[in-house]
């Protein structure tokens, strides 16, 4: 697994997480949900992403997207 399929990953499980906090818990969940998409959407435009810098100083090899 490299940073960029790492990143993806989180992401996805962080807004599944989410959904389900919020179905289940709270809706205040969903700020969670829109965090994670403002996040993405800005990652997309800037290339800089606080979790694949994490994942890159856990040894995990680059990919193309976060360099």
């Amino acid at each position: 697994m490299n940073v960029d399929k790492a990143v993806m990953s989180f992401a996805g499980i962080m807004t599944l997480a989410s959904l389900a906090l919020a179905h289940w818990h709270d809706p205040s969940w969903l700020w969670l949900t829109a965090f994670v998409g403002v996040n993405q959407s800005q990652a997309g435009i800037t290339g800089f992403c606080p979790a694949a810098i994490v994942f890159r100083k856990q040894g995990l090899p680059p990919g193309h997207a976060f360099t």
